[in-house]
């Protein structure tokens, strides 16, 4: 979740303000690392136990390239989610 979020940054599907909003709500729960990883872990139990349960799902645009990125748990318990 951390690297794709970072990726959606980075390619402008998110701005700023909304990463420094996640950065500053994840350092008060002692997580401020997980900043990235809140782009797409929406669940209150994903971050404050810092795994993803659930799929999600994100699409925006570059100049070139239309995208849809999916984020899957990779927990052994969470795999029935998918």
């Amino acid at each position: 979740s951390t690297t794709t979020g970072h990726l959606i940054y980075q390619c402008g599907g998110i701005d700023k303000r909304t990463i420094e909003k996640f950065e500053k709500e994840a350092a008060e729960l002692g997580k401020g690392s997980f900043k990235y990883a809140w782009v797409l872990d929406k669940l209150k139990a994903e971050r404050e136990r810092g795994i993803t349960i659930d799929i999600a799902l994100w699409k925006f645009e570059t100049p070139r390239y239309y995208v849809t990125v999916i984020d899957a748990p990779g927990h052994r318990d969470f795999i029935k989610n998918m």
